[in-house]
């Protein structure tokens, strides 16, 4: 995310960057050049904006190389598609001069023509890393004393079936349950499978927005009508829908953070 390439005392750290670009050959002659910078970590690589963007979620990079014109979702989609939330730091690789005026409204640190010249894309990449710098706090971190930055939880998941990827707001999430070793995401009348543990998606999921209810169970608590007892400490939760579940006693302690106004 932009900011976060936070500089140790004395260890300067290097920049977490991500290529995203339909064409293999494309990625191979970026990730060579961005190798030849010792300040500079390539940790993704994404053939389509779907992709990109649950990696973006996932890794939180400092910095995107990515193409305009993409299979799916675009560059320009992708930008727009993480909204306000902090977002990495981003450089247009593409073949189409048109969008050099585009690129720079929505604040991207350069705009390179494909094919890349090398010298200007270490330009273009010494002006991203300005870029989130001055985005980065000026306090001076040491090993002692390490930063606590802020979480970005995600705004979308990516869920595939039958071949197909596409995208759920995570806001629209009603509830969640586990499945053996994946989870369905209810929403609406509508179910998906994702590929990830309850205990997996509860760490990437916002605590003031969901609630874990039972081991097997994650609630929007937007989403909750009331709740009520049961026996031997249990709780009923009724939803908005009228979808009923269980909040085991094991979790009603977690309650008392929305109580307490700590979340």
């Amino acid at each position: 995310m932009a900011g976060s390439a936070l500089r140790v005392a004395g260890q300067p750290q290097r920049i977490r960057a991500m290529i995203v670009d339909d064409e293999p050959p494309a990625r191979q002659w970026l990730r060579g050049l961005l190798r030849q910078d010792p300040g500079v970590e390539v940790v993704e690589e994404c053939g389509d904006g779907y992709e990109a963007l649950d990696a973006i979620e996932r890794l939180s990079p400092d910095l995107v190389l990515l193409d305009v014109e993409m299979p799916g979702v675009g560059g320009f989609e992708l930008v727009q598609m993480l909204g306000s939330q902090p977002a990495p730091a981003f450089i247009f690789v593409t073949a189409f001069d048109q969008y050099a005026v585009r690129a720079f409204d929505v604040k991207a640190a350069d705009y390179l023509l494909k094919p890349v010249d090398p010298e200007r894309l270490r330009q273009a990449v010494h002006r991203a890393i300005a870029q989130i710098d001055r985005a980065t706090p000026k306090t001076e971190l040491t090993a002692a004393a390490p930063a606590v930055t802020g979480r970005r939880w995600p705004e979308w998941l990516l869920v595939k079936s039958d071949g197909r990827s596409r995208f759920v707001r995570v806001r629209d999430i009603d509830w969640i349950e586990s499945q053996k070793n994946d989870v369905v995401l209810h929403v609406g009348p509508t179910e998906h499978m994702y590929h990830l543990s309850t205990s997996g998606i509860e760490a990437r999921l916002d605590p003031a927005r969901f609630l874990r209810i039972h081991r097997s169970t994650i609630v929007n608590i937007e989403r909750i009508k009331d709740l009520y007892p049961l026996f031997n400490g249990d709780y009923g939760v009724t939803l908005k829908d009228g979808t009923t579940l269980t909040m085991s006693s094991t979790y009603r302690r977690r309650l008392s953070a929305f109580r307490d106004g700590m979340i």
